[in-house]
């Protein structure tokens, strides 16, 4: 019995005759200590807060309340007002997520709070759900960040208060990715996982079936080994209708004072028998779970706790249902105790729509620059961890520690999925951009360190001056483009993150053309100059934007070479300017497709070749001499226009919500021809397709795919149109309707258009309804051919037709989709006074192989993509190692705080995926990772 809440009643009644009978009331105490009682319908009330890491408001600014004429919400607020309710009632329970919030909480509160607040968890009245520093996206993140993100907030958990979260709480993502079933699920060792989210016509069936709660067996490969119970809610994550009570809430709440007006104790316990038999009618077992609160409740935590006290009391003196206080812990454990036999969901819940045409399938692609940087710096912080590794961690010197902390905050649904608001869009990036720079300190005292323990006896002396280039995707790199005049050299160091041997062709710019490059040896390596084109000297001009200064004008060519890396190692090359009459880099031979007096342009020195069409200029023909692939093969770029929400159903195209209105090919405006340059590195094709579309395709001799370097931007919107910019791969493959696309850059999942594995799908958006999210890749196949296409950083991909691969690459929106965000998605970047739509240069990667043999390469070049080499310019020998197996690869190598290790390695195949290495693999620890001879 907890006295939460008591009033003595007096009551005066006239009674018959004139007789007046004053009256006085007993203490009110509200019984709060409901329990679990069977054979009733036991309604779960679990109180929480949705804290969204960043959406409308900055992340700091939502914690102290900053910025409040956009939404007032205050997480600080809330945190406060939860432990003194907490603390008056100890029956009284309360969840929380988000571990980046309450931190910044936690480092406030006096030694005497945090006691308090450790008893809180210890006692089960506070419990961590979740627990990482936020609730991650699950369609747009890479696995390994999903894993470091949650590894920060469990390791602050256990660190903390000695405890590991239970239980997944992924309430808000827009959609559901198998490896969050099972790899941030079931593998984590979470007991269940529930969400809200979920297709509009897959929610209405399983309504109807009672299989809202499932069991998730989201990996072919572990199979039942990694399954989890999961949870859906029935409608959202806020309570049931006429169940919020924030102070401004309309929902009416228990009047039980006699001595007042509206006396409504029975109506408000009929209402709530009511909610829970209309959710048990559509739940198994007699348990049913309340989520009772939202975004940013509990501000005034007293105004639920109040009601819920209420609640509780009335409700189970009724006696009709059984209320208690409760965690999504004590409700797994009651439906892991029944008797149930639970529907079996396997592979994921994509795409995501709450309307016919509403498909939140736009995200996947949205803020493209912004999901470009996550991407890069996710990889550089692998790099840069496993260098503080080698070097040995220094908590008062520079440490990949803020990186870490940025990354983990742009994982969250409303960050890296791109749709928030621009001003926290550059939030975030301004978080990575202090947490590189942190970091890239430490990568070069790291590499200084390296340099000095294994000296450098060649050049009799060691460097300790060490200089990156952050902004070398913008072709801007002073180091390099250093006049080499004189007798200067430029030493380029080059770092593999891999776990095994890597040839890579390394491209920096220069200003020269007179320069030649040697291994540390003196040897020279075989180099090539490649112009640079006319869009790569257009975006030069946001180094303004980024640094406030212009770079110069003498920038000429790339400077491409090869380098021989071993693995989780690096080797050092000597870029110096040539003499006249010696050996110098070969200047690539530069041909336009009006010169070509044949009828199709050959492009590749090694065993791959595309053939261009001398007239037309298009891609034909894909040829590999090595694998015997010939196929025809095409790519071309589209455009969708946006819907503006005007016609019958007022949903337009937004950040969330793909609504294509038309399709238009792009097509160029002029005639252009084809520009080629071939060296013995590489060949490239220039092509301008427009004022705002061009694109440089690579055919590297040692490699067996074609690299597409894409510039795009500014999207023009005068017309009032706003535009969704696509390119399409085309083959003559016969997929029949199927495509497979990854999850998270992990698992690959097969799709079949229109047409969905868990009901009968209604096609209302033949286009938006197809999309899914790529992270990694997509293909598609038949009985003797495989065409795959791999990314650098999340998208939206779809095979709209057979033999098909489409990839959204941009967009630019003048609508709101109206999902909350409130703003278009209408980027554009500012030098000097002059604001223009944003331009985005990315890559993607195809190859075409015989069935069966693309696995390989989409593994083994997928880690490539996700781990680019690190450059650094000084000097450095390379450094012995050992190789790991050809399907392992390194996601992790960190010293933590406690002088431990934690080193993570990934199988990179499915089971049945490729004969060779889908198998099991063993690796030998004290070679791989030992700082000496342990």
């Amino acid at each position: 019995m907890a006295a939460a809440a008591m009033f003595l009643l007096s009551l005066t009644i006239c009674l018959q005759g004139g007789l007046w009978l004053s009256v006085e009331s007993k203490y009110i105490a509200y019984n709060t200590s409901g329990r679990i009682v069977p054979g009733k319908i036991n309604v779960h009330l679990v109180p929480h807060s949705h804290d969204d890491v960043g959406w409308l408001k900055t992340v700091d600014q939502y914690y102290f309340g900053g910025n409040n004429s956009i939404r007032g919400a205050c997480v600080q607020n809330v945190i406060d007002s939860v432990m003194s309710s907490l603390f008056e009632d100890k029956n009284r329970k309360f969840i929380y997520v988000e571990m980046a919030f309450f931190q910044r909480w936690w480092r406030q509160q006096s030694e005497a709070m945090k006691i308090k607040v450790k008893d809180l968890v210890n006692s089960g009245q506070l419990e961590f759900i979740n627990g990482g520093m936020c609730m991650h996206d699950e369609a747009t993140p890479h696995y390994i960040d999903l894993i470091d993100q949650t590894t920060l907030g469990h390791k602050y958990i256990k660190d903390e208060f000695g405890q590991l979260p239970r239980v997944g709480w992924q309430i808000d993502p827009f959609g559901h990715s198998a490896v969050q079933a099972y790899l941030l699920g079931a593998e984590l060792g979470f007991d269940s996982l529930f969400f809200a989210r979920i297709d509009y016509q897959d929610r209405a069936k399983r309504l109807k079936e009672k299989n809202l709660e499932v069991v998730w067996r989201g990996s072919k490969s572990l199979g039942s080994t990694s399954q989890i119970f999961t949870g859906i809610f029935p409608k959202h994550y806020d309570p049931p209708d006429g169940f919020t009570f924030e102070i401004n809430d309309v929902s009416p709440p228990i009047q039980d004072d006699v001595l007042l007006f509206d006396y409504n104790v029975q109506e408000r316990v009929n209402a709530f028998v009511a909610a829970a038999l209309a959710q048990a009618n559509v739940t198994r077992t007699n348990h049913i779970m309340w989520l009772m609160g939202t975004d940013f409740r509990y501000q005034y935590a007293n105004s639920w706790f109040r009601q819920m006290d209420k609640f509780i009391h009335y409700v189970n003196q009724d006696g009709r249902v059984n209320a208690l206080y409760s965690t999504p812990s004590i409700y797994t454990d009651m439906k892991y105790a029944a008797d149930e036999e639970w529907p079996l969901k396997t592979e994921d819940f994509f795409p995501y729509a709450d309307h016919p045409n509403a498909y939140w399938t736009g995200y996947f692609t949205s803020r493209p620059a912004f999901k470009g940087y996550v991407r890069l710096m996710s990889g550089y912080y692998l790099a840069a961890r496993q260098l503080e590794f080698f070097k040995g961690r220094n908590t008062s010197g520079p440490n990949t520690d803020a990186l870490a902390d940025a990354l983990a905050i742009a994982q969250h649904h409303d960050a890296v999925s791109g749709t928030e608001r621009q001003h926290v869009a550059a939030d975030y990036a301004l978080r990575l951009s202090i947490g590189y720079k942190e970091a890239e300190k430490l990568v070069a005292s790291s590499l200084a360190s390296l340099a000095e323990s294994t000296s450098n006896i060649r050049q009799g002396k060691t460097v300790t001056s060490f200089q990156q280039c952050p902004l070398l995707n913008i072709s801007y790199c002073p180091p390099s483009e250093a006049d080499l005049s004189g007798g200067k050299s430029l030493v380029v160091v080059v770092y593999n993150p891999l776990g095994w041997k890597r040839e890579e062709v390394i491209r920096i710019p220069v200003s020269t053309e007179r320069v030649m490059v040697r291994d540390s040896s003196g040897g020279e390596i075989e180099s090539q100059l490649l112009p640079i084109s006319n869009a790569t000297l257009h975006i030069r001009k946001y180094v303004k934007a980024y640094l406030g200064e212009s770079p110069h004008d003498a920038l000429k060519y790339w400077l491409a070479f090869s380098a021989s890396l071993p693995p989780l190692g690096f080797n050092t090359y000597i870029v110096s300017g040539a003499k006249q009459a010696g050996p110098s880099s070969t200047i690539s031979l530069v041909q336009t497709s009006n010169e070509s007096t044949n009828e199709t342009i050959e492009v590749g020195q090694g065993s791959l070749k595309l053939l261009y069409s001398a007239d037309e200029g298009k891609l034909s023909h894909y040829l590999n001499s090595r694998s015997l692939v010939t196929s025809t093969a095409g790519q071309s770029y589209s455009y969708y226009t946006g819907n503006d929400g005007t016609d019958k159903d007022p949903q337009a195209s937004g950040a969330y919500v793909f609504r294509p209105n038309s399709t238009l090919p792009i097509k160029p405006q002029y005639q252009v021809p084809l520009t080629v340059m071939r060296g013995p590195l590489l060949d490239e094709v220039h092509q301008q397709l427009n004022s705002w579309i061009s694109q440089v395709t690579r055919v590297y001799k040692g490699k067996e795919h074609a690299e597409v370097e894409f510039t795009i931007g500014p999207i023009p919107v005068d017309d009032g149109i706003g535009k969704e910019i696509t390119t399409q791969i085309t083959t003559t493959i016969k997929s029949n309707r199927t495509f497979y696309t990854d999850s998270n850059g992990r698992d690959f999942i097969q799709r079949v258009r229109d047409t969905r594995t868990d009901w009968e799908l209604q096609v209302n958006q033949p286009i938006a309804g197809n999309y899914y999210p790529v992270n990694l890749g997509i293909y598609v196949q038949d009985n003797s051919t495989e065409l795959s296409v791999l990314v650098d950083r999340s998208m939206g991909g779809s095979s709209l037709v057979d033999g098909q691969i489409e990839l959204m690459l941009h967009r630019r929106l003048l609508h709101d989709d109206s999902r909350g965000v409130g703003e278009v998605l209408n980027e554009t970047v500012c030098v000097l006074d002059r604001c223009e739509g944003l331009t985005i240069q990315g890559k993607f990667f195809l190859r075409i192989d015989q069935l069966g043999e693309g696995a390989k390469w989409r593994r083994t070049f997928g880690q490539e993509i996700y781990s680019p080499v690190l450059l650094a310019f000084t000097e450095q020998e390379s450094i012995p190692s050992y190789s790991l197996p050809n399907n392992v690869a390194v996601i992790t190598l960190q010293e933590l705080d406690n002088g431990k290790v934690l080193l993570r390695l990934a199988h990179l195949y499915e089971t049945g995926e490729d004969k060779d290495y889908s198998v099991m693999a063993s690796v030998e620890l004290k070679k791989d990772i030992s700082k000496g001879d342990s």
